[in-house]
Parts: structure tokens; C-alpha cells; sequence
């Protein structure tokens, strides 16, 4: 009788190279835990129990909400996000409005979504709060909100001309609401 073993594909051989392009990041198999951050393959750690729940929270608020008012379309991870051809990411939450509609491919979403949100993890909030936040204020990410579970708390953040400012911060209760999506808030206490 064969023996059962099950694949882990963190342990894959991924060819060395300089700089990697979406074409090396499409080749990866479907379950690979990476990111593609300008030309180099990060490993993102699985998230915990606490991550997903709050992620569930706010993807099931956000897309009752766009849902009843048909403003758009709300993606939860894992969804690749390409940003440039050497820069793909697969953010907790994605939000693209009706008049951005061209940019959700079959496979990808190809440009800046209209709202993206990271739920911040000890492993991976480093990343969340500094290039990926530059990353998305780069290529134009309308609004971005981070959720940090240790401390409760919601910030978001706006892209004007001199880059994301903080619009909004919220600790353990009160709402928060979009820039992006007229109308929208959540009380911060019903994510946690």
C-alpha cells in the first residue's frame, strides 16, 4: 500500500535568481505562501485563528454593504494583487469600485485596488506598515486601513498628493468609516 505524503510547499525548490518577474511568481504552485515585493519572493507565514476572524468581520460588513448599494466588488485573501511586473501582492482585503471594474482579471487583480486592508500579525506588520503601505501609496491605492488585533485598534489611511495620511484611528470602539466608500463605517469593538 503507497504511503501518503502530504506536500509542503514551503520547502519547494524555488530557483535562485536576481530578480523574479510575475512569470516566476505565475510558476509557483497555487498554494505557495510568497509575495512578489519589487523583484524578490517573500514568504508570507500563515495567519492565525485571531487574523481570520477579524478578517471574516470586516470582509463580511464591507461586502454586505457594497452588495446592497452595487458600489463595487470586495476580494478576500488569497487574491493576487499585481501592482508592476515585478510586484504582486496578496493583501487580507481588497475593495474595487464599479468605475475601476476593468482591473479584476480572471487570475489577478491588475492595478490599485480602490481600498486595501492588512490585518497586522506580529510575523508580518513590519512588512503591513512599511513598504507595502509605500507600495500602495506608489501605485495609487485610494485608502488603506490596518488592523491590529494585539491593541484593538483601526487606522486608515488616505493617498493625496504628499502621500497616505491618517484619517482615522479607532481603539476598541467607536466607528471608523471610508473615504472611498460613501457611507460605509464599522464599529471598531464588532472587529475584535
Amino acid at each position: 500500500m503507497p504511503s501518503s505524503q502530504t506536500l509542503d510547499v514551503a520547502t519547494l525548490p524555488i530557483p535562485e535568481k536576481e530578480r523574479y518577474t510575475y512569470a516566476d511568481y505565475a510558476e509557483l504552485p497555487e498554494s505557495a505562501p510568497y509575495e512578489l515585493i519589487a523583484g524578490s519572493l517573500v514568504m508570507a507565514p500563515l495567519p492565525t485563528f485571531q487574523h481570520q476572524q477579524v478578517s471574516l468581520r470586516l470582509s463580511t460588513a464591507l461586502f454586505r454593504y457594497v452588495e446592497a448599494h452595487g458600489s463595487g466588488t470586495v476580494v478576500a485573501a488569497p487574491m493576487d494583487v499585481m501592482l508592476a511586473e515585478d510586484t504582486t501582492v496578496q493583501p487580507d482585503l481588497v475593495y474595487i469600485s464599479s468605475a475601476q471594474r476593468e482591473i479584476i482579471g480572471e487570475q489577478r487583480i491588475e492595478g490599485a485596488p480602490d481600498l486595501i486592508a492588512e490585518i497586522l500579525s506580529p510575523s508580518t506588520a513590519h512588512r503591513d506598515v512599511g513598504i507595502k503601505k509605500r507600495l500602495y501609496e506608489q501605485y495609487g491605492v485610494r485608502e488603506y486601513w490596518t488592523l491590529d488585533p494585539e491593541s484593538q485598534a483601526v487606522e486608515v489611511h488616505t493617498n493625496t498628493d504628499a502621500g497616505f495620511t491618517q484619517h482615522a484611528r479607532v481603539v476598541k470602539a467607536g466607528a471608523v468609516a471610508s473615504t472611498v466608500i460613501n457611507g460605509f463605517e464599522v464599529d471598531v469593538a464588532n472587529l475584535f
